[in-house]
C-alpha cells in the first residue's frame, strides 16, 4: 500500500525518467519515449498505437495526452505544464 511519504518513481528498467525522445521521432516522439521507457523495440510501441488506432480510435486521445504531458528529453517540464503556467500568469 502506498502512502503520502513514498515516493512515486517516474524509471522505467532502465532506470531513465519518461521523456518524449527527439531520435526516432515521427510526430511527437511519444512512441520513441515509451519503447525506452519500458526497454522495448519501437515497431512494437508503433504497432500497439496503430491497433489501439484501429480497435476504436482510442491512440489518438492516447498520443496526445502523451504529448501534452511527458516532458520532452532535455526540458523540464511538459507542454500541459507551460500551457498551465502561462493561463495562471494572464
Amino acid at each position: 500500500m502506498e502512502t503520502a511519504s513514498t515516493p512515486i518513481t517516474t524509471t522505467g528498467g532502465g532506470g531513465r525518467p519518461l521523456r518524449r525522445r527527439p531520435e526516432g521521432r515521427i510526430l511527437g516522439g511519444v512512441a520513441s519515449g515509451l519503447a525506452e521507457y519500458l526497454d522495448i523495440d519501437l515497431a512494437v510501441v508503433r504497432i500497439g498505437f496503430v491497433v489501439l488506432g484501429l480497435l476504436g480510435g482510442i491512440a489518438v486521445p492516447l498520443y496526445l495526452a502523451g504529448w501534452l504531458l511527458i516532458p520532452e528529453e532535455g526540458a523540464d517540464s511538459a507542454i500541459a505544464d507551460d500551457l498551465l503556467g502561462r493561463a495562471r500568469l494572464s
